[in-house]
């Protein structure tokens, strides 16, 4: 019987780094990591020579962050295509080096913290199948000057480059459909305007943050919820914050309507909103409000 081979060995089989002892490496720290994932890397690695490797490995300046990526995005978009629908979600993670000397970083939540930020877009399936890491928009903040205003690219452009990255994807893929998942940070008119402007190659699903005037004087999201719901959705929420889990039940509306794209026109949107009805005493209830620009014409396209 031949010697099997490891998932990693698999999934970065065509990279190149240069060196064969590189490649190698990247395999075995892959290997180490993912058994481990929230131990340090002298924990992952469990002897002194392995973590020494791995430190030399991550000095290589000539390695970049993509050159190892690529390997596992071909395999990811492997994965994709035998799917009808995939999730291509984003979202931001800090990374907190308070307290070590490392140069080039920058603030994070608070000025006086010191790390960077990275933007990753994690593709799954509807069922929660994880298929990889598709890309990543990494940055260190400038410090503030005198006048509390920061240098720096627009934090902002992450959402919009990201969607442009799924896009590209979708028009790789026709088979696949690809759904582009932002939270709240990603209600930027900027954002759908860019997804309009490309003829939405892949769909999108945003968290709505903003409860825009519309046309006709009203706002977004009293205007949807005025009239009947299409109908409830039941289900257990997990336990969080110290909270046990709970059933909830949600009246659900949804509409087609037009909101200003930033530039003095409007783009055509949908929007859901789901309610929760019955809450338990002293329990805020549930309320989660989502835009698309795909068009709902029945409750089960709404859910």
């Amino acid at each position: 019987m031949g010697e099997s081979v490891s998932w990693a060995a698999q999934e970065f089989e065509e990279i190149d780094l240069g060196e064969e002892r590189l490649n190698k490496r990247t395999v075995l720290l892959a290997e180490c990591m993912a058994a481990n994932p929230l131990a340090s890397i002298p924990q992952a690695c469990g002897s002194w020579a392995q973590t020494q490797a791995a430190y030399r490995y991550l000095a290589q300046d000539e390695i970049r962050w993509s050159d190892i990526l690529e390997p596992h995005l071909r395999s990811a978009q492997v994965r994709m295509r035998a799917h009808p629908v995939v999730l291509c979600i984003q979202d931001t993670t800090e990374l907190d080096f308070n307290g070590q000397r490392i140069a080039g970083l920058g603030s994070l939540s608070y000025e006086a913290q010191r790390g960077m930020y990275v933007h990753p877009t994690y593709a799954v399936t509807p069922e929660r199948e994880p298929l990889g890491v598709l890309d990543a928009w990494m940055w260190a903040r400038e410090s503030k000057d005198a006048q509390g205003h920061r240098a720096g690219p627009l934090e902002s452009t992450r959402w919009i480059e990201g969607y442009e990255r799924v896009a590209e994807l979708a028009q790789a893929m026709p088979e696949t459909r690809l759904v582009y998942v932002a939270d709240r940070e990603a209600d930027i008119a900027a954002l759908m305007a860019r997804a309009n402007d490309l003829g939405h190659p892949a769909d999108w699903l945003i968290r709505s943050c903003h409860n825009r005037a519309l046309p006709d004087g009203s706002k977004l999201w009293a205007n949807v919820t005025a009239g009947e719901p299409l109908g409830c959705i039941r289900f257990t929420m997990a336990s969080r914050h110290g909270q046990k889990a709970r059933a909830v039940r949600q009246q659900l509306w949804a509409k087609r309507l037009s909101i200003p794209d930033g530039r003095g026109a409007f783009i055509e949107v949908s929007c859901v909103v789901a309610r929760e009805v019955a809450a338990p005493p002293g329990v805020k209830p549930v309320e989660w409000r989502l835009l698309t620009n795909r068009e709902l014409h029945s409750f089960s396209a709404a859910t």
